[in-house]
């Protein structure tokens, strides 16, 4: 099967709003590279980009799939929710926020041997976000080919006022995310990779082997830090991020 064919039946389920079964369900043979090039298409097709996620940062995370790096998305600026714009939850198939640390990129980063240290020196600004995860997958049910083809199950996200990141440690920063008023999951910036930088880190060195770059002025969402939380209407969604604030989305 194509990849133009497998980028259409992706693109198919989000303008019919309904889950389909997993590429790899009829291509066994889907594997990393070719996922990328799916995801590849789509990225073509998006229009103008605001920048990238990161998806699979936690070790945790990555031994329960038995995987040992990350995966990446790309983030089309058509995505973004404006502060306090409510999320469109029928526009989306199965949403589920998760909270993120976002950076805000004051330079370019390129290259393969990019390091965290190099990622904080490029960085204009950190800020909390909320990504809003929505993939075409029936019941959440992929490979990690199929979600990287899926654009690792990006929806929308909404990113809150960004700080400078000197004087604050990341690792430590430690975050809460609240559903309808009560704690839904708690963590620290340390979930990402070790350090949230060090998971964009991975990214510019993984674009590097393509000939891409972060560029000054994009967003990087480096990863959820907790297990995502399903949201329907008349939800709410609170993340708060020690030094950085505290985000509210609600949901219609």
């Amino acid at each position: 099967m194509s990849i133009p064919t497998l980028a259409g039946r992706l693109r198919d389920a989000v303008t019919a709003r309904t889950a389909i079964e997993p590429l790899s369900a009829t291509v066994p043979e889907l594997d990393l590279p070719t996922a990328y090039r799916v995801q590849h298409v789509l990225r073509d097709e998006a229009g103008p980009l605001a920048g990238w996620k990161l998806g699979l940062t936690s070790r945790a995370k990555q031994r329960q799939v038995d995987v040992s790096e990350p995966v990446h998305g790309f983030l089309p600026a058509a995505g973004a929710l404006d502060l306090g714009e409510p999320l469109d939850t029928a526009a989306l198939i199965a949403p589920r926020c998760e909270p993120e640390i976002v950076f805000v990129l004051g330079h370019d980063l390129a290259g393969p041997h990019v390091t965290a240290a190099d990622v904080l020196a490029a960085t204009a600004g950190v800020a909390v976000g909320i990504e809003v995860l929505d993939s075409r997958y029936r019941d959440y049910r992929f490979t990690m080919a199929d979600v990287v083809a899926d654009n690792t199950s990006a929806g929308r996200y909404v990113v809150g006022p960004p700080v400078p990141p000197a004087g604050i440690d990341l690792r430590l920063a430690g975050v809460v995310l609240e559903k309808n008023g009560r704690v839904a999951a708690t963590a620290a910036g340390a979930a990402s990779m070790g350090h949230p930088a060090a998971a964009v880190a991975w990214l510019v060195r993984a674009l590097a082997a393509t000939g891409e770059e972060l560029r000054a002025g994009e967003i990087v969402l480096s990863g959820g830090l907790t297990a995502a939380v399903p949201v329907e209407p008349g939800d709410v969604v609170v993340v708060t991020v020690d030094h950085l604030g505290t985000l509210e989305l609600a949901c219609r």
